[in-house]
């Protein structure tokens, strides 16, 4: 399949990207990943093992659709937890003040 990453058309395959990466260890996964055979890598990652490129030579979106359309699942940039009002047990421990050592 030919794709356009970071203004470079490259010629991918399926096969050739599980090749590229065989034997390359996973960063740990901190926003968008790629999973590849049974790993998570980061999207930045492939990018440059696959493109030989420089990761601040091309986005993580680039690489997504390429890997999208190679047929691997991708994985977006985890939603954060909400940080809403505390719950009803910190709210009674405020309440209470903290402990006095007598």
């Amino acid at each position: 399949m030919r794709c356009v990453i970071a203004r470079f058309p490259f010629e991918l395959t399926k096969d050739g990207v599980l090749e590229s990466m065989k034997g390359v260890k996973p960063e740990p996964v901190t926003g968008e990943s790629v999973i590849i055979g049974r790993r998570h890598y980061p999207v930045k990652q492939v990018g440059q093992v696959v493109t030989r490129q420089d990761r601040r030579d091309f986005t993580a979106t680039e690489v997504l659709r390429a890997m999208t359309r190679l047929g691997f699942t991708c994985r977006a940039l985890p939603e954060a937890a909400p940080s809403g009002a505390p719950g009803s047990l910190q709210y009674a421990s405020a309440m209470l003040g903290t402990p006095v050592t007598v």
